[in-house]
């Protein structure tokens, strides 16, 4: 899964990245982002219209009768998201974006407990999280926007750490993905290709572990000089 992500480029990064306006409202870096919390993704119009809006992490579905449920919906199963009665309907037309530069997983150590490490994509860069997204309307009338991020299976790379890893959307895949006009058919084969994604991983601070921290120092590394993982 993915439980844990940052995003620490600014609103004008993100815009430029994803070819979209910047928006009129600012949002701060996210060193530990963690589900309920809003954040930015990346949405398309039928007009090809793309915007950056904040959405809360954790998807409501249109017909829940309870918002807790988010809770449990922070991701989606590329292999299943088209049948799963909480995602079949987003997958046709509410794709989006997720940008992010990095996420956590916990690495279970042979003589138990777990290793928070952060793992990039390589190069460096603003990686695309496949992501759905949703509007529900509580009894008042309010309207609630949500996301979940899309998983699938480990790259060879990442299987050491974790199973599962977002879905990271290759620069081609990434106008196909956001165009709600795209047949599921394209989308598909977005979702069930290899993953051949590079990375890179390093331990960082146990603070990590708790939502309440957030800033700079999560991400540094836990070890001086840091220890890498692999060789890319």
């Amino acid at each position: 899964m993915c439980g844990r992500y940052t995003i620490t480029e600014s609103p004008r990064q993100i815009a430029e990245r994803f070819l979209t306006a910047v928006p009129d409202f600012t949002f701060a870096p996210r060193y530990n982002a963690a589900p309920t919390q809003l954040l930015p993704v990346i949405v398309q119009d039928e007009n090809g219209e793309r915007r950056i809006v904040l959405m809360q992490w954790g998807l409501i579905p249109s017909w829940a009768t309870d918002p807790a449920i988010g809770s449990r919906l922070i991701n989606a199963r590329a292999e299943t998201v088209t049948e799963k009665p909480s995602f079949r309907s987003a997958v046709k037309s509410r794709r989006c974006i997720v940008p992010a530069d990095s996420f956590y997983e916990w690495k279970k150590k042979p003589a138990g407990g777990k290793t928070p490490l952060r793992i990039s994509p390589e190069p460096p860069r603003i990686a695309a999280f496949a992501g759905l997204w949703e509007r529900w309307k509580n009894p008042a009338g309010q309207e609630v926007l949500s996301f979940t991020i899309i998983t699938t299976a480990a790259s060879e790379q990442v299987a050491t750490i974790h199973d599962r890893m977002p879905l990271i959307l290759a620069p081609e895949e990434e106008t196909i993905w956001l165009n709600p006009k795209t047949p599921i058919d394209a989308i598909q084969q977005i979702l069930h290709r290899p993953v051949m994604e590079r990375i890179s991983a390093h331990e960082v601070s146990k603070r990590v572990n708790s939502a309440k921290n957030d800033d700079a120092q999560l991400i540094e590394p836990a070890t001086s000089p840091p220890e890498t993982l692999f060789d890319n």
